[in-house]
């Protein structure tokens, strides 16, 4: 049981600097009055924000803090709860949030979220809207019980209840659910691969034992053909470098033949030069006796000289002449065999170079190839190794296949849980075995206030109202006063069910301005008896206008505008 003790607050709405402190504890029933804004209602938004960070009416934060003073808006409030002490204390300007328990504050080093929610769940054990339908009636921001939506109905019951916690467990179930399919599809996947890497690890085994001699044997072959191109390439090269050889020598001998050839033909053209020379001079002294330059006669015995010298030089130079084109083509012979040679010897030296060429070849082949006798010879000393590699996915693949089974079952075990805490499971037969306590409830309380109506909700919270003079009626039709009997009449039964629970239950009721509007003069009277009379576990406010009401409550609280500011004058 919440046991609300004292409240104070102070530059809250129009509460000056000064703590008006209110005790809920010292009466019974207490009346608080006060004309349109001398701050009477301020107690109810003071004790909503202070315990939920939010004013009873549609007020914004920053709007709660005084307007004169500015800052230092403080709510504090006392209560108790299974014999622990408690305060909380909120504000804004600055902004503060504090829970002491037995005086110790309560994880400071926790943020005001978390700390707001360790307020609610852990020690209030209620929240806002549940708490403001049992400790709190009347405003025009209060939304009564009959005028929430289903779902909202359903959490005020859950609450009062006290088996919201189902909702809590089925919302773990489900992440739980979750958790465990997502692990399912891992497990799946992990089976799938270990499938694939058992079979290609047979398939490897299998590759190396019974093919691992074949490629040796194979490769061995291939070793031994590569071996006899290899002697069969290097007898090609002696051969052909034996002729290289040979030719060489041969090339030696004519080595020359084209320097000498060029000087003869140099010669030759000088030979030539010189019998056109004398070719010229022969004829010139044969077909003239006469100087053609001086015009002078040339002696004869001169030019029978000439004549013969030229023609026997002229005799010379044609045996010698002869001679060098004999000699010449000797040379030019000697030319061509030279080059028929170094034709031929660059022939063989290329021939030595593609068998050369293709012994290189040959030779990476035959590493290569026995790299590869000496890996399969490497894998087939170590297949043990494999066989173990093997036998290690086949124990991951029994162990995973195990997990799966485990993780389906977990499934099949959380599906179960969570279709019996969904909202037509557990809950609704515990709320079942309510209802008929909760209608006879409301039914009483109306009765008490001579509104004679058959009222009843059903398992989803929808009224069914009989009475004598229509059978089927609704909330909706009635008229205001008759509304505010039912919303009494579910407050009281509200009340009920958490005292009997122990869950919600609280000292504190407060209703506003329940006498100013919709209760005539009778039904006042009737809920005076029921405050004062039936409601006995409870410290009752009642803020109200009126002024005539003195009398019937234990305890008269009135504020005022004293200097602009609320205050608590009596």
């Amino acid at each position: 049981m919440i046991n609300f003790k004292k409240i104070r607050y102070k530059n809250f709405l129009s509460t000056g600097n000064h703590f008006t402190e209110i005790d809920f504890q010292q009466h019974h029933t207490n009346l608080i009055i006060g004309t349109n804004g001398a701050g009477k209602s301020t107690m109810l938004d003071a004790l909503t924000f202070g315990l939920f960070n939010k004013p009873f009416r549609k007020i914004n934060k920053p709007q709660l803090v005084n307007t004169t003073n500015e800052r230092e808006c403080v709510v504090e409030i006392e209560f108790t709860v299974n014999n622990k002490e408690y305060l909380v204390r909120r504000g804004i300007k600055p902004n503060v949030f504090d829970i002491e328990v037995n005086g110790v504050p309560l994880h400071k080093e926790a943020d005001d979220r978390s700390n707001q929610r360790i307020l609610e769940e852990n020690i209030l054990k209620v929240n806002y809207k549940s708490f403001t339908q049992i400790v709190i009636l009347g405003s025009s921001t209060f939304v009564p019980f009959m005028q929430l939506t289903t779902s909202n109905r359903r959490e005020v019951i859950e609450d009062l209840l006290d088996i919201r916690i189902f909702s809590a467990m089925n919302g773990l179930i489900k992440d739980q659910i979750r958790v465990r399919r997502d692990q399912v599809k891992s497990l799946e996947l992990k089976k799938d691969t270990l499938k694939d890497k058992m079979k290609m690890q047979q398939n490897f085994i299998e590759e190396l034992e019974n093919r691992g001699n074949a490629n040796i044997d194979s490769n061995n072959e291939k070793i031994s053909k590569l071996d006899e191109e290899l002697v069969a390439y290097m007898k090609q090269n002696a051969v052909l470098e034996e002729d290289i050889h040979r030719y060489t020598k041969e090339q030696e001998e004519v080595t020359g033949a084209a320097d000498k050839l060029s000087k003869l033909n140099n010669l030759k053209g000088k030979l030539s030069q010189k019998v056109s020379t004398i070719t010229k001079e022969h004829k010139f002294f044969t077909e003239n006796t006469v100087c053609p330059t001086c015009t002078q006669e040339i002696e004869e015995e001169f030019r029978v000289n000439r004549i013969s010298d030229a023609q026997n030089k002229a005799k010379e130079l044609k045996d010698g002449y002869a001679e060098l084109e004999k000699t010449i083509k000797s040379e030019q012979e000697r030319e061509r065999q030279f080059i028929a040679l170094s034709q031929e010897i660059t022939k063989l030296t290329h021939g030595i170079s593609q068998n050369n060429t293709r012994i290189s070849l040959n030779q990476r082949q035959i590493r290569d190839l026995e790299h590869e006798i000496q890996t399969i010879t490497s894998n087939l000393q170590n297949r043990n190794t494999e066989h173990e590699k093997l036998e290690e996915f086949r124990e991951n693949l029994q162990k995973t296949i195990e997990d799966l089974s485990d993780k389906k079952q977990e499934i099949v075990h959380y599906d179960f849980a969570y279709s019996l805490l969904k909202d037509d499971g557990v809950k609704t037969k515990i709320i079942k075995k309510y209802l008929p306590f909760i209608n006879q409830q409301v039914n009483r309380y109306l009765q008490m206030m001579d509104f004679y109506i058959n009222f009843k909700l059903d398992g989803e919270f929808n009224e069914t109202v009989e009475s004598p003079i229509h059978e089927h009626f609704s909330y909706s039709s009635f008229s205001e006063g008759e509304k505010m009997r039912i919303d009494l009449s579910l407050l009281f039964t509200w009340r009920e069910v958490a005292r009997l629970k122990n869950s919600v239950n609280t000292n504190l009721l407060i209703m506003d301005e329940v006498f100013d509007s919709s209760l005539d003069g009778f039904g006042t009277e009737e809920f005076l008896k029921i405050i004062r009379y039936v409601i006995k576990d409870a410290n009752i406010f009642v803020i109200s206008h009126k002024t005539d009401l003195h009398d019937k409550f234990e305890s008269v609280l009135k504020f005022d505008k004293v200097k602009g500011f609320s205050t608590m004058v009596s």
